[in-house]
């Protein structure tokens, strides 16, 4: 978890504003040409193209996995996260920034925890050129490095891009394994994807592939999309990645990736998603700070092949969860962030209300599978504790060439929704009647239906059903009513778990009026406490 949370978060925290040269001097002279107003240093070309890239992948594939890079330097290895965020990119080195295109790639620098080294290309009229390494690329800053010599050879970690027209905040970064995250308009990261997930939540160890090297393409004059591509590699696989980056409201990334198995994979994740919940209206165990809510993302959204459309809350649970919803060629699935009002969360640092939902949506067929949820216990915040991602029926073998294509959305909202109302919120409290001695413990539901038909409905004071299911304890004071302040309804609820019963309920809801289904479906795992825990106040 400490590995996943610092991948994570280090992407949208790091400073790399343009700043004087930098402190270091480089080491031994480089034999290739400097190239032009960039700054940069370009190794020999070599022919590329997504196919050549596949075929780098295959025969990595064919061959017995080595760990890429060594030991660190030990100035770099002993950087504390301040100093190496003192580690600044000197903007008139960043790719493309002499150039007529509307995009600027610059470096981030390895040190710390980032120590497997990624090798950086330009990719241009067909051809790709190594770029260099150079001290002088970075300003050291307050790092402590001004008097320490680093290796010409030393790599990169990973990258950040930006458009020119707004060069100080970043549109996308890839840095550390096969993490990389983007933002939309609001300009606020938040989660993180990755090129693959494998093995997550077994129970075994987790495998975390590496990108090992990139290749930018070169923009067209006034294009609006960038073509990035990625080689990974790991024990259990290698994989070529094509990514084509389109920045606005959502950013797109349109991925088609060929994956070849060195071995069989236990669970192989495709379009991984990974966010943070700590605390928020619907779980509040560990609610002991003073903002009221803290979560990158507040629940998971699925679209499935059948066209059903579900939301499930996410929770910060006291024991690792599990969950599997099995599908067949599913339309879509994503983490969401859909409370976007600051009151919730009174954070004016990192912004909760403006973390932006990540919608994952294939392009084509993906056949059987299921999209998983894991959702791991954590204390605080600093720790990525929610991962969802598709995993195939078939798991893969060794020699297969498996190939999926996904675009995936960053913004505000997913760009894509049900017709019907959604939930709102989720709220959850100790049940019982106001004003009564309680005199056995149950937890209340409050669930918020908006959208759709609903407003209509509500202005006519329309009664509707509201369809729920449980899969133990009993239901106690089901109401459902129109909820003014949001054009919509609430459907309240207590759950009764048996007294001596502390096993999971499970929870589906909808609403329906005159046989029509007027909702998404609603879905909730409630773990009751233990009986001595549950206090009747």
């Amino acid at each position: 978890m400490i590995r996943r949370q610092f991948l994570t978060r280090a992407a949208g925290t790091l400073a790399a504003l343009g700043l004087p040269p930098g402190l270091l001097l480089s080491g031994s002279a480089f034999a290739a040409a400097r190239a032009g107003a960039s700054n940069l240093v370009f190794g020999p070309a070599q022919p590329f193209d997504y196919a050549s890239l596949k075929g780098q992948a295959r025969a990595l594939a064919g061959k017995p996995y080595k760990v890429h890079g060594g030991p660190l330097p030990a100035a770099l290895e002993g950087l504390t996260w301040d100093q190496y965020q003192a580690i600044g990119y000197r903007r008139d080195h960043a790719l493309w920034s002499g150039q007529d295109n509307p995009f600027l790639a610059q470096f981030f620098h390895m040190g710390l925890y980032f120590k497997k080294p990624v090798t950086m290309h330009e990719v241009a009229d067909g051809q790709a050129r190594e770029i260099k390494y150079n001290a002088d690329m970075f300003d050291y800053g307050s790092s402590g490095l001004g008097k320490a010599r680093l290796a010409d050879n030393l790599g990169f970690a990973g990258f950040r891009l930006n458009t020119k027209a707004d060069p100080n905040r970043d549109f996308a970064a890839f840095l550390g394994a096969s993490y990389f995250r983007a933002v939309g308009r609001e300009g606020q990261y938040g989660l993180s994807a990755r090129g693959l997930a494998i093995d997550t939540g077994t129970g075994g160890p987790e495998e975390f592939p590496d990108f090992v090297a990139y290749y930018l393409e070169r923009p067209a004059e006034g294009s609006d999309t960038l073509l990035v591509y990625g080689l990974l590699d790991s024990p259990s696989v290698a994989g070529a990645y094509r990514f084509a980056l389109t920045p606005g409201e959502p950013l797109t990334m349109d991925i088609d990736c060929a994956l070849y198995p060195r071995t069989t994979i236990e669970r192989m994740g495709i379009g991984p998603c990974t966010s943070m919940y700590q605390t928020g209206e619907n779980d509040r165990r560990m609610a002991w700070d003073w903002r009221p809510e803290i979560h990158d993302s507040d629940g998971l959204a699925l679209h499935t092949g059948s066209g059903e459309w579900i939301w499930r809350p996410l929770t910060n649970p006291a024991q690792l969860r599990f969950n599997a919803f099995g599908d067949t060629d599913p339309k879509g699935f994503g983490l969401l962030q859909r409370d976007r009002n600051f009151d919730h969360y009174q954070d004016d640092g990192v912004f909760y209300d403006k973390r932006p939902c990540l919608w994952v949506e294939p392009k084509s067929g993906w056949g059987q599978g299921a999209v998983q949820l894991i959702e791991i216990p954590t204390v605080d915040e600093t720790f990525d504790n929610i991962v969802a991602f598709w995993n195939p029926k078939d798991k893969p073998q060794a020699g297969q060439e498996l190939l999926f294509g996904y675009r995936l959305s960053w913004g505000s909202a997913a760009p894509a929704g049900p017709s019907q109302a959604i939930c709102v919120a989720t709220r959850t409290g100790l049940g019982g009647v106001v004003g009564h001695k309680r005199r056995y413990w149950s937890q209340r539901f409050a669930v918020d239906f908006a959208g759709g038909s609903l407003a209509a409905l509500e202005a006519a004071d329309a009664v509707l059903e509201p369809v729920l299911q449980i899969t133990g304890g009993t239901l106690e004071t089901v109401s459902c009513r129109p909820l003014r302040e949001i054009k919509g309804y609430r459907v309240m609820f207590d759950v009764v778990p048996a007294k001596d019963d502390s096993s999971q309920i499970d929870l589906r809801l909808y609403l329906r009026h005159a046989d029509a289904t007027l909702s998404e479906t609603w879905l909730y795992q409630f773990s009751p406490p233990p009986l001595a825990e549950r206090r009747l106040y």
